[in-house]
């Protein structure tokens, strides 16, 4: 996991597709992805990492946190890929950005323990890690989230395994009310997205229509086999995905629009994709509010499918 020296998100946005939940989100850096795995198989060729393990990529990850608790960017400039994409308080942020927010947040500490940690592979070469995080920390004379659900995707690059994504969403408390939502100005100058991040930005498009239509058919069609959905409120996988936007919807919506997009090829069948999605409408009473989302892609036969998905809110 990366996390960019460390930003305080401002807390508790409702959340789209699941009713009103509040989003966090910060950068740490990320654990060296070889040692762990480096000796897992001696007969395998020394230009290729061994295939991870939920316990060594975990290892790996609580090395990057150790990284973020000591303030040293040596990890992050180490260990996360060239192709990162994660989110700072301005909104997405590459690695360049990364190592920088190490020597300009002033930052303290002081405890963190992870839990609850699940490996999700997509393809033989990405691996994504879901975890809970409890910590307590300051930066910037800010006081963090305590408790926050985690996603560090991780990339075989040659010998190594890489992250190539950091994300964190604030634990919703299901008894607490919702918090008021802040509405966001409407765009006015949007940049079209690139041709290869067109397509995958569409068939975002369809899963937006169905959650919006409240139509499990089309939820079906588009979702990949093995879809899971990570949020504040925890994981989901594709059947109770399909419930929570369809069946159970409790969401009233006029329109939809996403924007800001943009996708970057982590192999050659799984490409992650960075938007704002947001809508004209309610759930459970509260505005629907834009957001940063981010989704992996796995190509299953010739059909690009929604491997994982999750929000963010920096």
């Amino acid at each position: 996991m990366i996390r960019t020296g460390k930003y305080l998100l401002a807390a508790a946005i409702a959340f789209a597709f699941i009713g009103c939940n509040g989003t966090a989100v910060d950068n740490k850096p990320v654990a060296n992805a070889n040692a762990a795995t480096s000796n897992a198989n001696v007969n395998a060729a020394k230009t290729t990492a061994a295939a991870p393990t939920k316990d060594a990529l975990m290892a790996l990850e609580k090395g990057g946190w150790e990284g973020w608790k000591n303030r040293d960017p040596k990890w992050t400039e180490e260990n996360v890929s060239d192709k990162y994409v994660g989110f700072g308080s301005a909104g997405r942020i590459d690695k360049a950005a990364s190592i920088k927010s190490f020597t300009e947040q002033k930052c303290e500490i002081k405890s963190y323990t992870l839990s609850d940690d699940q490996m999700q592979m997509v393809g033989p070469d990405v691996a994504i890690l879901t975890f809970k995080a409890s910590q307590d920390y300051t930066c910037d004379g800010k006081k963090g989230p305590e408790n926050v659900n985690s996603t560090s995707m991780y990339v075989r690059e040659g010998d190594k395994w890489k992250t190539v994504f950091y994300g964190e969403t604030a634990v919703i408390d299901p008894k607490a009310p919702a918090k008021p939502a802040k509405k966001e100005e409407a765009k006015t100058d949007e940049a079209k997205p690139d041709a290869a991040t067109e397509p995958l930005l569409a068939i975002e498009s369809k899963l937006w229509e169905g959650w919006k239509n409240k139509d499990p058919k089309l939820l079906e069609d588009t979702f990949g086999k093995n879809f899971n959905f990570y949020t504040g409120a925890g994981r989901t996988d594709r059947a109770a995905t399909i419930k929570q936007w369809a069946t159970d919807n409790k969401c009233e919506v006029k329109s939809f629009s996403l924007h800001d997009a943009k996708s970057v090829s982590l192999t050659k069948d799984v490409s992650l994709l960075t938007y704002k999605g947001g809508g004209d409408g309610t759930c459970e009473g509260q505005p629907i509010m834009t957001e940063w989302y981010a989704t992996a892609f796995l190509k299953e036969g010739e059909t690009w499918h929604p491997a994982f998905g999750m929000s963010v809110a920096p």
